[in-house]
């Protein structure tokens, strides 16, 4: 075996311990799936969409936006939201949340590391925006 590979297996193993490589601690991301989307006729450039998040076990969102008036009502679980300037807070099923179009989503977590969370999100939105932006 070359000296690179044998490095390479080294600092594999060395990870092992850390649970840096193992599969099942990787980031969990969220399943985003469109449910409905509607052009919104007496808001000219705008539509409605309509989207369920489902948040494995300890997945977290990165830092962003949507641009859009967005309408949270979580399903299943337990979801942590927060926008900067705001509360932290840990919803249930039936509870709501609401993001504005200036907003900046500073915290999108499933408050389980053992159990999925399930919400839909409604946004008003300009028509063909993005639905998340990142955000520095």
């Amino acid at each position: 075996m070359s000296i690179p590979k044998l490095a390479l297996v080294l600092a594999c193993l060395m990870l092992l311990p850390l649970g840096l490589l193992d599969p099942q601690e990787a980031p969990k991301e969220a399943k985003v799936t469109p449910l409905f989307s509607k052009d919104l006729a007496d808001f000219p450039g705008k539509e409605g969409l309509m989207i369920t998040v489902e948040y494995p076990p300890g997945s977290t969102d990165p830092i962003h936006r949507h641009n859009a008036h967005g309408f949270i009502y979580v399903l299943e679980g337990s979801i942590v939201m927060q926008v900067r300037g705001g509360k932290e807070v840990t919803l249930t099923p039936g509870q709501t949340f609401y993001e504005g179009p200036h907003d900046v989503h500073v915290v999108g977590r499933n408050a389980s590391q053992t159990k999925p969370a399930k919400f839909v999100v409604f946004f008003v939105k300009d028509k063909g925006a993005p639905i998340v932006v990142p955000e520095k």
